[in-house]
């Protein structure tokens, strides 16, 4: 398993690939200024993964620049036959999916067998 810290100035992301798929730790804020470094880390894992999932346990703000970068990397993932999860939704997080009516595309279990 190796984990590959990627570095930005609001999110930071730390991406472990293992037999089961790809986790992403996100911490910090996945806003306009830091969804497009989330958006290109991603993608590029994407074509070598049957599974991602973010844990966005450490997220302490995500704004719409944020929930439009999941979408599309939901789309993409999906496109390519990836299931794309995320987990670990503090309660600010998941009101904002819940409003949204994202949480039941990004429905995720905290019971993965791997992290």
């Amino acid at each position: 398993m190796a984990a590959v810290p990627v570095p930005t100035s609001d999110v930071k992301l730390e991406i472990v690939k293992a037999a089961e798929g790809i986790r992403v730790h996100c911490a910090g804020k996945i806003t306009s200024t830091s969804s497009g470094t989330l958006r290109t880390e991603i993608r590029g894992v994407i074509p070598e993964a049957k599974r991602i999932v973010l844990d966005l346990a450490n997220v302490t703000n995500m704004d719409s620049s944020g929930l439009g970068a999941l979408v599309s990397l939901y789309v993409s993932a999906k496109g390519q036959n990836c299931e794309f999860k995320v987990i670990h939704l503090n309660k600010r997080l998941q009101e904002l999916f819940r409003l949204t009516k994202l949480a039941s595309v990004f429905q995720g279990r905290d019971d993965l067998p791997w992290g």
